[in-house]
Parts: C-alpha cells; structure tokens; sequence
C-alpha cells in the first residue's frame, strides 16, 4: 500500500467563506499514482471545516444564514470563550459543518455521487490556513 500527503494552504478575503477544493483534491490524486483507496481531507484548523455537498451559491448563503441563526458572531460577549479572542461562534460553526471527508479513489478519480463536491468552510478567515489531504491505496 502506498501513502500520499498533500497540503493546501487557503486564505480567504472575508471571515466567513466557502472554497470549492474539488480540483485541488484530484489533482493530488492525480499526482499521488494512487489508482484504488481513500482520500482524506480535513481542516487543520479549529474554526474550518471541510464538508461535501453541491456547488450552488444559493445553497451556500443557506449555510451562512442558517449557521448565523444557530451561532451568531455578535454579541461577542454572548460566548464565554470569547476573552482574548471574539470567535467562538467560528468554533460552533465549525463543529456543526464538520472536520473531514473520506472520499474513495476508483480508477484515479475521486468517486462521487451526482453533485457532490468538496468545500472548505472558513469562520475566522482573513489570514492562511491549511488543508491536509492524505490518500491511502494502490
């Protein structure tokens, strides 16, 4: 079995934001050789999330209101995390949308259903940030 490790390093313009890291990820597939296995992708950051879903902006405002709804940035002083730093809505927002994703690699592609696709979720951007994709296989 054989192993690839790949970083990406992301940096966005707003604090909240969704990157569609698809193409990214297959082409360290691509570069890896790995024909038959299992892409892993996750945020090395505790206020980033990587999640599958469809590439659809009306569906990533969605996202972005309801997670606001359940974790609204402001008041800051509503989060008893919140002291030296004011993100303790990004930590939530974070937990809810989730780490990782395990993708299976099947003839050196990544092997999806209709639609789906892999986004980095930022809630405390503005600065760089990485993404691990590590794949196991043959």
């Amino acid at each position: 079995m054989k192993s690839f490790r790949k970083e990406l390093i992301i940096h966005t313009n707003n604090r909240r934001e969704y990157v569609n890291i698809t193409s990214e990820v297959q082409k360290a597939l691509t570069d890896s050789g790995i024909k038959e296995g299992l892409v892993l992708v996750n945020a090395m950051h505790i206020t980033a999330s990587v999640f599958i879903n469809d590439n659809e902006s009306g569906l990533h405002q969605d996202f972005e209101t309801w997670l606001e709804e359940l974790a609204p940035e402001k008041p800051h002083s509503r989060y008893h995390h919140n002291g030296y730093e004011d993100n303790a809505d990004a930590h939530l927002k974070r937990q809810i949308m989730g780490r990782e994703v395990v993708v299976a690699a099947t003839n050196g592609w990544l092997d999806f259903g209709p639609w789906e696709q892999i986004f980095y979720g930022e809630y405390d951007g503005k600065r760089n940030k990485r993404v691990l994709i590590k794949i196991i296989g043959e």
